[in-house]
């Protein structure tokens, strides 16, 4: 994809082949995104598909870091569709930050690996504007048993 920013982010996804999934549902109390200004900061996304886990674990344990890494794929999926339902997915400008936590096993120190899931998804649909700030960050625990957690901060345009 060159520099210039396509007419829609909708449809760049439509040219992938990807669906944005539904909004998943709080697990607690928060909303999925607010928006400041021209940003936009989701809440940390699971990976969840139809309202359950796909899986639970750490990674460097029960999950294999492959696995983690479409983890995190579909966390940044969830993250986009939290942003669609704010304010519209065709109003982001570009991906400013990424956070992904990934739960792991004592010894596991591959969590850049991991959170690159989310990472080269956001460049595929965005391009130029998909590249980012970024940590990766390895915890004992994230909520429900997850593997990994993302969430993003998008600049909405002009």
């Amino acid at each position: 994809m060159t520099s210039a920013q396509p007419q829609s982010w909708h449809a760049r996804l439509a040219e992938l082949g990807i669906r944005l999934p539904p909004v998943a549902a709080p697990v607690a109390s928060y909303v999925p995104a607010v928006r400041c200004g021209q940003l936009v900061f989701t809440s940390g996304q699971l990976p969840f598909v139809d309202g359950g886990l796909r899986r639970t674990g750490k990674v460097g344990g029960s999950v294999d870091p492959e696995d983690a890494a479409a983890d995190a794929k579909l966390c940044a999926l969830n993250a986009l569709a939290a942003v669609d339902d704010l304010v519209g997915l065709d109003q982001v400008a570009r991906v400013i930050r990424v956070v992904g936590y990934v739960a792991s096993a004592e010894g596991f120190s591959g969590q850049p690996r991991v959170v690159n899931g989310a990472s080269e998804l956001l460049g595929k649909v965005f391009g130029e504007a998909g590249r980012h700030a970024r940590s990766a960050v390895g915890v004992a625990e994230l909520p429900l048993g997850a593997p990994v957690e993302v969430e993003l901060t998008v600049e909405l345009r002009g």
